[in-house]
């Protein structure tokens, strides 16, 4: 997993895992920690965009509060996805 750059340092994401079509986002608090979002789940350009912004380190804990795209699946372990 690569470390969220946190550019404007209020960001609850914490790192994240770019897969074929696919994010894994790790945020710092809460029961499920770790979610993944897929094409299936939230379509292409969601992916496309969550995937830019986490490469920016910024903006992409706003966008998924905002957008709210549906995951696949969530968990508190990145193998339990």
């Amino acid at each position: 997993m690569e470390t969220y750059a946190n550019l404007s340092g209020n960001s609850s994401v914490v790192r994240y895992l770019v897969g074929s079509g696919s994010i894994v986002v790790e945020f710092a608090s809460g029961s499920d920690t770790f979610y993944k979002y897929t094409h299936i789940s939230a379509g292409q350009s969601a992916i496309e965009e969550m995937v830019r912004l986490a490469k920016q380190g910024q903006g992409l804990n706003s966008y998924i509060r905002t957008n709210k795209p549906p995951y696949a699946s969530k968990g508190t372990t990145l193998n339990s996805l």
